[in-house]
């Protein structure tokens, strides 16, 4: 085998193997995800996923189909279905774990969602070109094994002037509060949800994983490479969490806000 083949060939090998160890942490603590989701952000994980739902309602029109990509247990969903109401928008969720979507499936049955679930890899999404209007992560992006074959993938989906949208945690800066955040997120956080999930190394991860993430800048670079562009960032609870938007180019200009639902 030549030498750029096998090169190749190892790093899609390294891939699969990243992916198969979240996938394995994420399955074990399937039983108590909800609850230490919200028990270890103090219900803050509501409020982003309702903040980041309501930004992206001018993206929306009705008659649309949204994809919730590395849905979990459905919470983005969910909030999304809250924020747009009785607006006839369609709803996907992806999850490469499939006791997440079961998990899923049972809350939307109690809701009364109609969202449709389907358990398939982020790098590798079971939908045409073109079918999406919005794209949207939380808490999820961090975790793809190959974050530009992502950002590919989800610019495929998107409609011409679709938009993606990205929450995820971030390291705070050197303040008074990043200090005590990180004490917390590293040392505090990583203890209770391994005592109550009875897996140490799932939530060793979390701290783990927001750590070796790229900076938003070298982020937002990938964006643009991935064909997106109007990148729009914002921070948020002192900059532990951040959201960026982005939207797929076309030709009839940017954004739909003059249709947006709600």
């Amino acid at each position: 085998m030549e030498p750029v083949k096998r090169s190749a060939t190892e790093a899609v090998g390294r891939e699969r193997e990243a992916a198969e160890q979240v996938r394995a942490l994420f399955t074990h603590i399937v039983p108590r995800y909800d609850l230490l989701n919200h028990l270890l952000s103090l219900s803050l994980d509501r409020l982003w996923r309702s903040r980041a739902a309501r930004r992206v309602l001018p993206a929306l029109s009705a008659g649309d189909t949204v994809l919730d990509v590395c849905c979990g247990t459905g919470d983005l969903t969910f909030a999304l279905e809250t924020a747009v109401g009785s607006a006839p928008v369609h709803f996907w969720g992806v999850d490469f774990v499939p006791a997440m979507l079961e998990r899923a499936r049972r809350k939307a049955a109690r809701r009364g969602s109609r969202a449709q679930w389907v358990a398939a890899d982020a790098l590798q999404l079971p939908f045409p070109d073109g079918r999406f209007a919005l794209v949207m992560l939380a808490f999820g992006f961090r975790n793809l094994a190959n974050y530009p074959r992502g950002l590919a993938e989800f610019h495929r989906v998107l409609r011409p002037g679709g938009w993606l949208a990205i929450l995820d945690f971030a390291e705070p800066g050197p303040t008074l509060f990043g200090r005590l955040y990180r004490f917390y997120f590293r040392r505090i956080l990583p203890v209770v949800g391994g005592m109550i999930s009875g897996d140490f190394q799932a939530y060793r991860y979390l701290p783990e994983s927001v750590a070796r993430f790229p900076d938003l800048e070298r982020l937002t670079r990938m964006v643009v490479a991935a064909g997106f562009h109007n990148v729009q960032l914002e921070r948020w609870t002192a900059g532990a969490v951040w959201l960026l938007r982005a939207q797929r180019a076309s030709e009839e200009g940017p954004g739909r806000s003059e249709h947006a639902v709600g």
